[in-house]
């Protein structure tokens, strides 16, 4: 399959008529989830320098964190497609970053892969760049680390769980607030004290363009979250290069699970992050643009009910 350009929009892909395609994986193990949805997706990183988005928001156990199995599987995983020079980066919070990413011991691991780190907090001044989307809800837009408007490939990694704070559910579009700081800013209490939060953080991923979005739904927060909250198994892993098709997909397992009314009494496109990510021109509008992709039987079979969720819109 060609590869596609970094460059190359949800938009564009639309106008090409493509459907957003979504590889699923029914596993309770995610080393084989990662890399046989990395076979079912066009490789977009040979020979390009990678930076992945992880969800260490905190140190909590997946799906309060990403899990360090899932994150060593995607860096090998780009490594056999090529991948060259591959950097993790993050902030985390309330937390400070520095103590997350010991308490999961993800510096020795990244040292063990061969793989960058870079702590968003410490990054200076000059290394971040203002972004004010159109008909943004924030007063004056935010910053963002300059490494994430200028990396040649993104690929993000999150976990499958609802948002009591506000966000009513966090997957890859909520990964975007990971990128605005919250140290010595008051970005995250205007986030917060907004009755648009869920417009905002959608807003937030006019920023940058992740080519891969990798999901971790092993196990799940049905209602609580981000952090901790009720755990259910799902056993499934999915991942695409459209945003919005693959929260679709990761609110339609939610659904099929059994979650919180806010998510149960509304419809998937009326949710308001997917809505707004939507009007930003940042991946599918509908149900009828996203195609689930699998190869065994048990994914299908999973993948044909999550495709009558998905139905009802």
């Amino acid at each position: 399959m060609q590869c596609r350009t970094a460059c190359e929009t949800a938009e564009e892909r639309r106008a090409d008529g493509e459907k957003a395609r979504i590889a699923l994986v029914k596993t309770a193990d995610r080393k084989e989830g990662v890399y046989r949805c990395l076979e079912l997706l066009d490789n977009t990183v040979a020979g390009q320098d990678v930076l992945i988005k992880p969800n260490f928001n905190t140190s909590d156990p997946a799906p309060g964190s990403t899990h360090n199995d899932t994150l060593r599987a995607l860096i090998e995983g780009l490594r056999n497609q090529g991948a060259k020079k591959i950097t993790v980066g993050e902030r985390s919070g309330p937390p400070l970053t520095a103590d997350v990413l010991k308490a999961k011991g993800i510096p020795e691991l990244l040292e063990e892969l061969d793989v960058d780190l870079i702590n968003f907090d410490e990054l200076p001044p000059e290394e971040w760049v203002h972004v004010n989307p159109p008909g943004s809800h924030w007063k004056n837009g935010f910053i963002v680390p300059r490494i994430v408007t200028e990396a040649p490939r993104i690929v993000a990694t999150g976990c499958l769980k609802t948002h009591q704070f506000g966000g009513i559910f966090t997957l890859s579009l909520k990964l975007g607030v990971g990128l605005v700081p919250r140290r010595g800013y008051e970005y995250m209490r205007e986030l917060h004290d907004s009755p648009h939060i869920r417009k905002m953080i959608a807003e937030i991923n006019y920023a940058y363009h992740p080519c891969l979005i990798v999901m971790d739904g092993v196990d799940a927060f049905v209602s609580g979250g981000p952090s901790t909250g009720e755990r259910r198994q799902a056993n499934v892993i999915w991942a695409g290069h459209d945003r919005i098709a693959v929260d679709a997909v990761g609110v339609a397992i939610l659904k099929d699970l059994g979650t919180t009314p806010e998510i149960e009494n509304q419809p998937i496109f009326a949710q308001e992050q997917i809505q707004r990510a939507g009007e930003l021109g940042l991946g599918v509008t509908s149900p009828d643009s996203i195609e689930i992709v699998t190869a065994d039987k048990e994914s299908e079979d999973y993948a044909a009910v999550l495709r009558g969720i998905l139905a009802k819109g």
